[in-house]
């Protein structure tokens, strides 16, 4: 679009208007397990182990072994070894088995299909196994007896009365069953360095074309604009999906979600489209970008070479080795289109992270129920906080401590984002069609030059429509 003007790209939509690596479940081998066995020989007996006048409301097997299954990313691993020793302390002759891994399909999926998954695992990263399959194939256990316990630090309270809006309702896919428990909390955007800008004599971009304008004053510096995770270009859609929501309604992404026919044609969806595109088509992408993983962008972005990265709240840890001290790292809300968009300024992505779920078949679900109560406690939730810098679902727990830049950003932004959070679900209902197909096949084609935005949304809504076709795909809608 160039230097679209503010009429001729609302414009644009009016004419428009007027015409992670696949890590799916393989349905025939799940298939086969999923009615798995799940006799009393195999699972743990209750209340047995417990200290007399101890409160243990999921009737935990002090004597049963854990198994504890945690994905080895942005958020390491000693959040949950932590936990585990306050667990260790309640139950003190239960062996816990932890294991960490970045290759969570790889290395679980065969212990699903086997009948011996893990206790819990924090079902998370590129490699991650497909959440709406496991819960169509009634893989995973039902999170209620956990949600309904009481609190760890106010028995008066139960979990779920703890946890932050909406946390609960992500966890289920259709009727009132929670399967999956989120507990992270995970603020999406457009991740700058507030230092880097001041350099430049610029602020954060509110509107789509003072973005242009920074990028195009960074590329006099030799600066580019924008990277990103370009062998994982499913890391766009955390900042181009709030932008399309913000053009164009919160009704926009919930028809996405709901893989509803032509709803990639909406005009919103074009507008966003030709928005990133126009940043390809003017040279403000870092070069090479589509062949960097995650880790080499941020790197990339930590030294200066580019000023914007669309990223989660994770980034912070995950690349504090790298951010230079006076670094300064933020996260802003996509910019404004234009004075037409249907949402403010201040719109964004925001929601729980880090899937955790218990295995129907798992051994000791009880367990691992119970460890997600100590985590959900006040102690484990100020470990993680420290540890990652990032928010938990657990609503508060950062009272006395002193944040980290971009978490105090993350903390800014949700305060200013009022009740303007929106929460697309394409990444938890659809795994495969998100991060193979619309992230590689589409988006990251087009942002390397080889698609059209036309073409890319012809891309996806054919993929979508497949997706709604494939009777072997379990199917989840906004209510």
């Amino acid at each position: 679009m160039g230097s679209t003007s503010e009429f001729s790209r609302r414009d644009l939509i009016k004419r428009a208007a007027a015409a992670g690596l696949l890590a799916v479940p393989a349905m025939g081998v799940l298939s086969a397990c999923a009615t798995g066995d799940d006799g009393d020989d195999k699972t743990a007996d209750t209340g047995k182990g417990n200290k007399p006048g101890e409160l243990k409301p999921l009737n935990v097997n002090g004597s049963t072994p854990l198994d504890v299954v945690i994905f080895d990313g942005g958020f390491g691993q000693q959040y949950a070894k932590d936990a585990e020793a306050e667990y260790k302390k309640a139950y003190p002759k239960a062996d816990i088995k932890h294991t960490g891994t970045q290759d969570i399909a790889p290395q679980i999926q065969p212990r699903f299909n086997g009948g011996t998954p893990p206790d819990i695992i924090d079902n998370s990263g590129a490699k991650q196994m497909d959440l709406g399959t496991l819960v169509g194939l009634k893989q995973l256990t039902d999170l209620n007896a956990l949600l309904d316990a009481p609190s760890l630090d106010d028995p008066k309270k139960k979990v779920r009365d703890t946890l932050r809006p909406g946390v609960v309702d992500m966890g289920k896919f259709d009727g009132e069953e929670v399967w999956v428990l989120y507990y992270a909390y995970t603020v999406y955007g457009v991740w700058y360095s507030r230092t880097n800008l001041a350099k430049l004599d610029a602020q954060y971009p509110e509107t789509w074309d003072e973005m242009l304008k920074v990028c195009e004053k960074a590329k006099k510096k030799g600066i580019a604009g924008w990277t990103y995770a370009g062998q994982h270009p499913y890391y766009l859609p955390f900042s181009l999906y709030p932008f399309i929501a913000k053009i164009g309604g919160v009704e926009v992404m919930d028809r996405i979600d709901n893989l509803e026919p032509d709803a990639w044609k909406h005009p919103a969806v074009k507008a966003a489209f030709e928005a990133y595109y126009e940043l390809y088509r003017k040279g403000y992408i870092l070069q090479g970008t589509p062949g960097l993983d995650h880790i080499q962008s941020q790197t990339a972005w930590n030294e200066g070479k580019a000023l914007f990265i669309p990223n989660g709240s994770w980034v912070e840890n995950e690349a504090k080795r790298m951010t230079p001290p006076d670094f300064k790292m933020a996260v802003g809300a996509p910019s404004s289109l234009d004075r037409n968009d249907k949402l403010p300024f201040g719109t964004l992505w925001a929601s729980g992270g880090e899937p955790f779920i218990v295995p129907r078949s798992a051994k000791n679900p009880q367990g691992g129920m119970e460890l997600l109560r100590i985590m959900l406690g006040r102690k484990s939730t100020q470990n993680f906080i420290k540890a990652v810098s990032s928010l938990s679902s657990l609503n508060g727990g950062t009272e006395g401590l002193t944040l980290p830049p971009g978490l105090a950003s993350s903390q800014e932004a949700l305060t200013k984002a009022g009740k303007n959070v929106v929460n697309p679900r394409l990444q938890d209902w659809y795994v495969t069609l998100q991060k193979e197909k619309i992230g590689k096949a589409a988006l990251g084609e087009m942002m390397a030059g080889r698609l059209t935005p036309d073409e890319a949304i012809k891309k996806i809504q054919k993929f979508t429509d497949e997706t709604r076709n494939d009777d072997s795909v379990k199917k989840y809608r906004h209510k």
